[in-house]
């Protein structure tokens, strides 16, 4: 064990799991949520299964990673929901999923989370976005992605002015298409007019990668790193 903590939200399959792996792979301690997710085995991986969207489900994060390991140092937002539909098509239920998930759970956490990381002058938070939401595209319209995640970087750069000064660093990782279960290489040819110069999507482990850059350089806050395959370069 290294002592440090990370708590990583969505952390029960594609990104969020391998986030968990790899900071666990580096000895850190890790409280990993998800709305469903398996009690671990492991003593220095806590799990919580709860709705990131209750303002409880924060509260019980925090509580369980101070018991457990009495610290937060780094905290991934990477839960997030994206629902693609005419702007017209949007219902109620979609919006209070993805404004839920993508803004609720994100304020509520990460003010428990800095409030702790501020106490001890030093932390770290990530927040997950998605690429699309910066890269309008009438083929995928996304305007409550464009919405959550707009704020998400007014926020990203917002936390980081303002926490600075307490030793807490806050960025941003914006992934492009990641190839997921929904997206196999068989069904590569669906995304084809989506893809810009590199021509194929990127791997959840990219992303990975991504955070762990942002974890090892501890100058660097206010940071949005596009994760993706020329998108932003091709408008």
């Amino acid at each position: 064990m290294t002592g440090k903590v990370a708590v990583i939200t969505g952390g029960s399959r594609g990104i969020g799991a391998g986030l968990v792996a790899a900071y666990r792979k580096q000895g850190w301690g890790v409280v990993a949520s998800a709305r469903a997710i398996e009690p671990s085995q492991d003593a220095d991986l806590v799990t919580i299964a709860a709705d990131i969207t209750e303002r409880a489900t924060a509260e019980r994060i925090v509580d369980a990673a101070l018991r457990r390991f009495s610290r937060i140092d780094t905290l991934v937002n990477n839960a997030g929901v994206l629902i693609s539909k005419p702007f017209t098509d949007y219902t109620a239920a979609d919006y209070a999923a993805v404004v839920g998930v993508n803004l609720t759970g994100f304020f509520w956490l990460t003010q428990r989370a800095v409030d702790e990381m501020a106490s001890r002058y030093g932390g770290h938070v990530v927040n997950i976005m998605a690429t699309a939401a910066e890269s309008a595209n009438s083929g995928t319209p996304a305007v409550l992605a464009a919405l959550t995640n707009g704020a998400l970087a007014a926020a990203t750069r917002s936390l980081a002015a303002e926490y600075a000064s307490y030793g807490v660093r806050v960025n941003a990782v914006s992934p492009g298409i990641i190839q997921t279960p929904a997206y196999s290489p068989e069904s590569r040819d669906d995304l084809a007019d989506r893809l810009s110069p590199l021509g194929r999507p990127g791997r959840a482990g990219d992303v990975v990668d991504g955070v762990l850059f942002l974890e090892s350089l501890s100058h660097i806050t206010g940071e949005i790193l596009h994760i993706e395959d020329g998108q932003i370069a091709g408008h």
